[in-house]
């Protein structure tokens, strides 16, 4: 695989990383939002500092990753800073449960999206790529790590994962452009 889309278009990875550090950025401000809830208080709390910890040395390689192609980031992370730690403290104060339905819907979204990426990449950046791959990796571990810990255990869960999940892909359309 080479790296172009069908018609021959070459991937557009000025976008890709834009959107991939927005989202890893959004995905620190709602464990922010969860631990500023949940504090230490309960078992999941644990999980959520190490998930976060994790999204945050994402964040700063696609944050490294921008700056060194020139690539701007998206005008609107002021909104993702709100609305994700909106999201996160939302979902704690529902509970534990909620806030690991919170992180199994977003991962679920991201798992697709990066393999998406991966895909249209092809062979055609290694770096990306390889950076894609790892970050994966991880994010499928936290959908795993919110599901064992109960994450379809919360309330209403059908309604809250699908209302998180439509509001992850409208992020990474508009994250994309914007």
């Amino acid at each position: 695989m080479t790296g172009f889309r069908p018609g021959g278009r070459r991937p557009d990875r000025a976008s890709m990383l834009r959107v991939n550090q927005a989202g890893e950025y959004g995905a620190t401000r709602i464990y922010a939002g969860q631990m500023a809830v949940m504090g230490d208080r309960c078992p999941a709390s644990r999980s959520i500092a190490g998930m976060a910890a994790q999204e945050e040395r994402h964040r700063k390689h696609f944050d490294a990753m921008i700056a060194a192609r020139g690539v701007r980031p998206t005008m609107l992370q002021p909104f993702w800073d709100v609305a994700g730690f909106a999201l996160g403290a939302v979902t704690a104060a529902i509970g534990p449960e909620a806030a690991m339905a919170c992180t199994a819907a977003i991962e679920t979204e991201i798992d697709k999206h990066y393999s998406e990426q991966l895909e249209e990449l092809g062979d055609s950046d290694p770096e990306l790529s390889d950076a894609i791959r790892e970050f994966q990796a991880e994010e499928v571990e936290h959908r795993e790590t919110a599901l064992a810990a109960g994450a379809e255990n919360a309330p209403a869960y059908p309604l809250l994962s699908g209302a998180i999940r439509l509001g992850c892909r409208a992020a990474i359309a508009l994250s994309k452009r914007i």
